[in-house]
């Protein structure tokens, strides 16, 4: 997982979304791997059919081999119907996710078997929901927006980028695609010999999604 999202956050769990899973082509297959299942993406909703269970059993190679005879059916591992993605250019998103979902650790061991370092990880599991803030002030590092911090100066609009989908760029702040606002910028550098995970470049964000 690329580090999109930094520590300060500021948000109500009234504004978190809790109904969407992210859509299986974006889920990391490991939790140190880096793409549309980080923390810290900008989403949209791609599946919202209400009418739909909200929760049905599906075949997911991620739960092992469910095609012998006497299992009855493949269809066995629970998945969330409502389904989100990655937002593109001119869109403007739910939110943006507050957990990784990927499906196994740094040692390619399935979370599924693991729920207690899944939780460590601050990750869900393909086909589980992820929550998503839809309002808050928000720290983002460098590999969430477009260009070098300089680029967003306080009272900066944000719009999703033109180029990196789930990514942020700066735009004039009564632009009709922005969804927040730039309230800082700043850097962080390592100290002595102990390298500091969260080094470089970010931008602290007001959305309102």
């Amino acid at each position: 997982m690329s580090i999109r999202i930094l520590p300060f956050r500021q948000y109500s769990d009234n504004d978190v979304v809790n109904l969407y899973a992210l859509e299986n082509d974006a889920v990391l297959t490991n939790t140190t791997d880096t793409g549309g299942g980080d923390a810290g993406v900008f989403v949209k909703v791609s599946a919202g059919d209400f009418n739909k269970e909200p929760v049905e059993y599906q075949t997911n190679s991620y739960l092992g081999d469910s095609s012998y005879p006497f299992l009855g059916t493949t269809k066995m591992y629970p998945e969330v119907n409502l389904k989100i993605t990655g937002a593109s250019s001119g869109e403007i998103p739910l939110g943006i996710t507050l957990n990784q979902t990927a499906k196994n650790d740094e040692n390619g061991e399935k979370l599924l078997y693991n729920p207690t370092k899944q939780t460590e990880l601050q990750a869900v599991l393909p086909g589980q929901a992820v929550p998503v803030a839809t309002k808050g002030i928000f720290t983002l590092a460098a590999e969430c927006f477009d260009g070098p911090a300089s680029l967003y100066t306080v009272g900066t609009g944000i719009k999703i980028s033109n180029s990196n989908v789930g990514k942020i760029t700066g735009v004039a702040p009564n632009n009709g695609h922005s969804f927040g606002t730039v309230i800082g910028t700043g850097s962080r550098s390592s100290e002595g010999p102990t390298t500091d995970q969260f080094a470089g470049e970010y931008i602290v964000v007001k959305i309102s999604c």
